[in-house]
């Protein structure tokens, strides 16, 4: 998993936006299981997971003038 870009996700709208976030959220879900039945070696990846969907709903907020 790499780290998405801001400048490619400022031209998706809010439901692709939205959609990754369920997908990174997924994904995290899925690295913390393998992470505790010893699965995981790269445990870096939560870290990146985590800085995407913060990312991206931030992004959001930007989107719907959550501007305060």
């Amino acid at each position: 998993m790499k780290a998405l870009k801001a400048k490619e996700l400022r031209e998706k709208s809010v439901p692709e936006v939205e959609e990754l976030i369920a997908q990174e959220r997924e994904g995290l879900y899925r690295a913390r299981r393998d992470l505790v039945f010893r699965r995981l070696t790269d445990t870096a990846q939560l870290k990146i997971r985590r800085n995407n969907i913060a990312r991206l709903l931030t992004l959001i907020q930007e989107k719907k003038g959550g501007q305060a």
